[in-house]
């Protein structure tokens, strides 16, 4: 079970950081990734998380978003700074034991979202 957390509402500009917690005992086998779904608009992947703690990012984000793991802790973030208007989406976790069914949106477990919001 994922659980997303730390949405809200922020300027543009303005940073907010997400957290996803996972229930389980083998939280640190899983890749984790973030994926975004706007209005009108197609989920979207925004970063994924290896188990190693290597990153990868969407090129919309890359520079203004990181993400990292904290394997005793099970819980993923994504770190979002010089957020813009065009970030306003849903943001969902996303977890798999295969690194690139993450990477294309077909991971096994996802979490609720929490919303994000960006003013310009």
């Amino acid at each position: 079970q994922l659980q997303a957390s730390g949405g809200g509402f922020v300027q543009a500009g303005g940073s907010l950081r997400l957290s996803c917690a996972a229930s389980g005992r083998t939280f640190s086998a899983y890749t984790m990734g973030w994926f975004r779904q706007a209005p009108g608009k197609e989920r979207e992947f925004v970063a994924a998380i290896s188990r190693f703690g290597g990153t990868a990012y969407a090129e919309s984000v890359k520079g203004r978003f990181t993400g990292a793991r904290d394997n005793a802790k099970n819980t993923v973030y994504l770190q979002m700074n010089s957020l813009k208007p065009e970030d306003t989406a849903v943001y969902y976790c996303a977890a798999d034991v295969v690194y690139q069914s993450v990477v294309d949106g077909f991971s096994s477990f996802w979490g609720q979202g929490t919303q994000v919001t960006v003013s310009s």
